[in-house]
């Protein structure tokens, strides 16, 4: 990634925006992209090292107050020290953007993980997400307005296997989404962005071997390898966290939506189709029979 380079058209001065993640990979892409366009912007990863060298060169060629705040954002006071930080300069706090995670261990299914790896993925999916939401949602609901950008995974719809990833991912999704219903009438917005990009996390030996294998196992189609085996910079799927962060998506909340490389999608509200219905007031329970009619169709 390249920084100090001003972006053109949306410029987001006197905003203030705190990235979780952002260290490396994805988060870093999206604390570049709004950096870039003058905001402030407060970093957040586990590798203190890697996040200095992040935070200076960000700081280098940027006009607005770029820091950072060390350590997993699971931790509730890593998400206070965000919120603090953000709000330490002159600028509107506008929005928190979630990108910490952590891959599934090489191989990992329902048969072989542990308690403590399923326990360790879901804390840095979904516990990251809620600590530092359960801290920037009151403040954003006493301002009257606020954005909140998380980030699942195509991979929350199963079709990559796994188990505490996926299931992470999904809880994300779904909290978000009950997030965006719960602060709606308070001003507040709440989106998904499930990124496909090249990181550190999606490259290697031991990445490739796996999905060619799910390949194999037809667990992915043609077209899902493809792309999981050559995707795209994570500079590519930054401006989708970047246009839901700001007031150009005014309006916009509860949306799933999926970016890489050039490929911009969303995803539908799950709803229940109705198969069948009577009333249960004048009528027995289905049967196991009649369900299995139904079912298939």
């Amino acid at each position: 990634m390249t920084s100090g380079i001003e972006r053109q058209g949306l410029r987001l001065e006197g905003r203030a925006f705190a990235v979780t993640g952002s260290s490396r990979g994805i988060g870093a892409a999206v604390a570049e992209d709004l950096a870039a366009r003058g905001a402030d912007v407060v970093l957040n990863g586990r590798d203190a090292a890697a996040l200095d060298e992040q935070v200076a060169a960000l700081a280098a060629g940027s006009t607005g107050r770029i820091s950072g705040v060390a350590g997993s954002a699971h931790d509730p006071a890593v998400a206070v020290e965000l919120l603090e930080r953000a709000r330490a300069g002159d600028s509107v706090v506008a929005g928190l953007i979630t990108c910490a995670g952590v891959a599934e261990p090489v191989g990992s299914s329902i048969l072989t993980v542990s308690h403590g790896e399923f326990t360790d993925l879901m804390d840095a999916h979904l516990g990251t997400v809620f600590a530092t939401c359960r801290v920037f949602a009151p403040h954003f609901v006493a301002a009257g307005a606020g954005t909140i950008v998380t980030t699942s995974s195509f991979a929350w719809k199963g079709d990559y296997g796994g188990t505490g990833y996926p299931a992470g991912k999904g809880a994300v999704t779904s909290l978000t989404m009950a997030i965006a219903a719960e602060l709606r009438e308070h001003g507040v917005r709440a989106n998904v962005v499930c990124p496909g990009a090249r990181t550190r996390l999606s490259e290697g030996d031991d990445y490739e071997q796996q999905i060619r294998e799910l390949g194999r196992r037809g667990i992915l189609d043609e077209l899902s390898v493809a792309g999981a085996l050559d995707p795209a910079g994570p500079e590519y799927v930054a401006p989708l966290y970047t246009y839901l962060a700001s007031d150009l998506s005014a309006g916009i909340t509860g949306g799933v939506f999926a970016g890489s490389g050039g490929f911009l999608g969303r995803f539908p509200t799950p709803e229940a189709q109705i198969l069948a219905y009577r009333d249960f007031h004048d009528s027995p329970p289905w049967t196991p029979e009649e369900i299995d009619v139904h079912l298939r169709g």
